[in-house]
């Protein structure tokens, strides 16, 4: 396992576990034990999730010193702001049973998000948090975001895999010293990626599959992955990427399928924007 250094010192894993879409508390609490017996460090869920009990417990029960977990959680729109996203983030403590979270995320760039992080820089500079950052903040809003916030964010977490490379984002990313985090590094399944003929011909020179193929891709760039199954064996597969490295030709092989578009969210769709404003994750 490689790790990365955040823009305030604090190492994180380059890979994850993520819990989106698992929002049963036993399958949930059962696949993150699964994966941190197989190595994983890092746990990466969020309030709109519905399951940071379910993280909590398996966290408390994994037997790994709480020092060596990396624990993200994420605000959800609903406490987007100043006040909310002080009560918020006590309430995501609260569900996992921690003290302090090692990176806490803004989860959209909707509502008052600016009034949010503003509270998020203070819960880190008093040790609740230890690295904050954001989700889905696209090259344009991530460059305004660190023009106008006091501490730049250490992570953002993006759609980021083989058909949608993100290449205006990273460059953003890098010239403010932000850490790419990719959500969705399978493509959420779409584009016959886990038997695609580019990856299953890169991965079997190596005896790994095309989905090991696509997160070594994304990991050799520098971005951090937090791929999620509920599947042992797939959780287990998924680690399993830090015996080989792809080499350049390979990894222009993989470039070459960038589409430069998601196919999963239009974060620009009314409807979308509105949807988010409507789901409220608690009363």
């Amino acid at each position: 396992m490689e790790s990365v250094t955040l823009n305030n010192g604090v190492v994180m894993p380059l890979e994850g576990f993520g819990v989106f879409q698992v929002p049963d508390p036993a399958q949930c609490e059962q696949a993150v034990l699964d994966a941190i017996a197989a190595g994983y460090r890092l746990i990466d869920t969020a309030a709109a999730y519905m399951n940071e009990q379910a993280v909590g417990a398996a966290i408390a029960r994994c037997g790994v010193p709480r020092e060596e977990l990396f624990v993200t959680t994420k605000l959800w729109v609903q406490d987007a702001s100043y006040e909310a996203a002080k009560t918020a983030l006590d309430r995501s403590l609260q569900n996992l049973g921690l003290d302090y979270l090692d990176l806490y995320l803004i989860h959209q760039p909707v509502g008052d998000y600016i009034g949010a992080y503003r509270a998020m820089e203070e819960a880190c500079r008093a040790g609740k948090v230890r690295a904050i950052g954001v989700c889905n903040f696209n090259a344009a809003r991530l460059l305004d975001f660190c023009e106008t916030v006091d501490i730049i964010p250490a992570v953002d977490q993006i759609e980021i895999h083989p058909f949608f490379q993100q290449k205006e984002a990273l460059k953003v990313m890098q010239e403010y010293g932000v850490i790419p985090e990719a959500w969705g590094p399978f493509a959420e399944g779409k584009f016959g990626i886990f038997t695609h003929p580019v990856l299953t011909a890169i991965g079997q020179k190596y005896g790994k599959t095309a989905a090991q193929a696509a997160l070594r891709w994304n990991i050799q760039r520098g971005v951090a992955v937090i791929p999620k199954s509920v599947h042992k064996e797939r959780i287990e597969q998924n680690f399993d990427v830090w015996d080989f490295a792809l080499t350049d030709e390979e990894m222009a092989e993989i470039e070459a399928l960038d589409l430069g578009r998601s196919e999963i969210v239009d974060h620009n769709d009314p409807a979308f924007i509105r949807m988010l404003h409507n789901l409220k994750v608690h009363e």
